[in-house]
């Protein structure tokens, strides 16, 4: 290990012991280190202390580093969805991992976010990763808006581990084109959708 990874590899241990500690200035001077990794550890030890700032979250959403970003996409899971950060344009993020954490936190926030189900369908049925569509077709699920429901529905026809998600996602909805998308499912090629329509079904 090099000097200067051994040195980051400190500083970002002493972020965490900050955020164990309660100690938020001590944590909160890591927010402007040069190491990625260790502002990253920073927010979730500010997090910890009950000391993180919604201004710490959006200048986080706006760090050079995708590692930050996705921490701080995560972080605001914890805020309800009517106040900052806004994650909506997050989901528009260049990196992929940077646009499943805002994702996962867009379905975790109660009330959701305003607009966040039009963004979250948006990934379902057109991102390039299918990770991100996995996770977005999960949030829209977890929010159970109608409006989502012709995004979950396109993904039943993803790949497999998507439309597991996605009959996951249906869940929440009824009509009958949910009750012919589980009828499909029930038959899918891949045991786990198949699992999944099952439970679903119950």
């Amino acid at each position: 290990m090099g000097r200067q990874m051994a040195d980051a590899v400190t500083r970002r241990r002493a972020a965490a012991v900050a955020g164990h500690r309660g100690d938020a200035a001590a944590a909160r001077s890591f927010l402007a280190d040069p190491e990625p990794s260790v502002r990253a550890t920073a927010l979730g030890a500010l997090a910890r202390a009950r000391s993180l700032a919604t201004a710490d979250l959006v200048a986080a959403l706006a760090d050079p580093s995708a590692v930050v970003r996705a921490r701080a996409a995560e972080l605001a899971a914890n805020l309800p969805g009517d106040v900052d950060p806004v994650l909506g344009p997050v989901l528009d993020d260049a990196d992929a991992s940077v646009v499943e954490a805002a994702a996962w936190a867009s379905g975790e926030r109660r009330p959701p976010e305003p607009g966040v189900v039009a963004a979250l369908a948006t990934v379902t049925t057109g991102h390039d990763d299918p990770i991100c569509r996995e996770a977005a077709v999960a949030a829209l699920g977890a929010i159970g808006d109608p409006t989502g429901l012709p995004a979950v529905l396109a993904a039943t026809t993803d790949r497999p581990a998507v439309r597991r998600r996605a009959v996951l996602a249906l869940a929440p909805f009824d009509g009958p084109e949910v009750e012919a998308a589980l009828e499909r499912a029930l038959t899918d090629r891949d045991w786990q959708v198949r699992q999944a329509a099952e439970d679903v079904s119950r």
